[in-house]
């Protein structure tokens, strides 16, 4: 496999969000029920470019396959050095490590940015996802019951941390 990770640019906002869309449609990855629009997804990469945080792909021969993020874990200051990441791959690749490829770049670039530590988000049901946190370093923090609702049932979000 010809995998790439590199920073993505406005260019990919179509692949990143054809992404996106999938997981919101048949996924528990992410709690929104609509598919967002373009212009939603730009807006959103715009932001994380003029916030300095960090959108990357994972481009396999020229296709973005998938993508992750981070930015500030809460929106007031004494959260500063805590950030909060997502990562998404499309269905086709799933299973192949990219998540943890990207993953693992994800972790390298908040370390170099002086961020203190990562948190994720997790469906709790989501056991591929826990376990690849786990193998690189994350614990499970805490998990809040029944926050979430989506495809007509209750879903727990486990909150996992990694000191960087």
């Amino acid at each position: 496999m010809e995998l790439t990770i590199r920073d993505a640019t406005s260019d990919d906002v179509p692949a990143i969000l054809a992404i996106i869309n999938h997981a919101i449609a048949h996924t528990t990855a992410v709690y929104d029920y609509q598919p967002r629009l373009l212009d939603v997804q730009q807006a959103w990469f715009d932001k994380k470019q003029v916030d300095n945080m960090p959108v990357l792909v994972a481009d396999y021969n020229g296709k973005v396959i998938g993508f992750g993020s981070y930015g500030i874990f809460r929106p007031w200051e004494g959260y500063r050095f805590s950030v909060e990441h997502s990562i998404y791959v499309s269905e086709e690749s799933r299973g192949k490590g990219v998540g943890k490829i990207l993953l693992e770049v994800l972790i390298d670039r908040a370390r170099k940015q002086g961020f203190h530590t990562m948190i994720a988000g997790i469906d709790a049901e989501n056991v591929v996802s826990c376990e690849l946190h786990r193998k690189l370093g994350f614990q499970e923090t805490g998990r809040l019951k029944e926050v979430g609702y989506k495809f007509d049932k209750w879903l727990d979000l486990a909150f996992m941390q990694l000191y960087l």
